[in-house]
């Protein structure tokens, strides 16, 4: 791997650890787009996202797998630093136990150790109608100013 892809690479996992908010875009079968911001978990691969069977952004995804997923901060002196990435998704209803992981992982981001264990982030852990879209990208863009 060159040093260009290297220093891209390391941008991207250092930048995707905050628990900053993404938005995720899909687009119907008829291509009518729809986005959505999120929380997310990024793995070093695949970017994970929770999210309720009953959404649009699922039922977009049931019909065109086509995705995009933004995440971007912009700095005190209006510098810009961005992650895009693009791809097709992946639904993941199974295993419960992976699920239940992942949920964890990706609430206990941005509720902390104490947050996550609360009431209501436990009930959607253990909600069958919950699942995960997963995106392992394609394509990746980066802004680093």
């Amino acid at each position: 791997m060159s040093e260009k892809l290297n220093d891209k690479k390391a941008f991207i996992d250092s930048f995707l650890e905050g628990a900053h908010i993404a938005r995720l875009a899909t687009a119907d079968r008829e291509g009518c787009p729809h986005v959505v911001p999120v929380w997310y978990a990024w793995d070093g691969e695949s970017i994970w996202i929770s999210s309720y069977s009953s959404t649009r952004k699922i039922t977009n995804l049931e019909q065109n797998k086509n995705m995009s997923v933004v995440v971007d901060v912009t700095g005190e002196e209006g510098e810009t630093k961005a992650v895009v990435l693009e791809g097709k998704a992946m639904l993941v209803k199974e295993p419960r136990e992976l699920l239940r992981d992942k949920f964890y992982w990706i609430y206990k981001r941005y509720l902390g150790e104490e947050g996550v264990l609360e009431k209501s982030p436990q009930e959607w852990i253990e909600d069958p109608q919950n699942l995960l879209i997963r995106l392992t990208p394609e394509r990746t863009f980066t802004w680093n100013w």
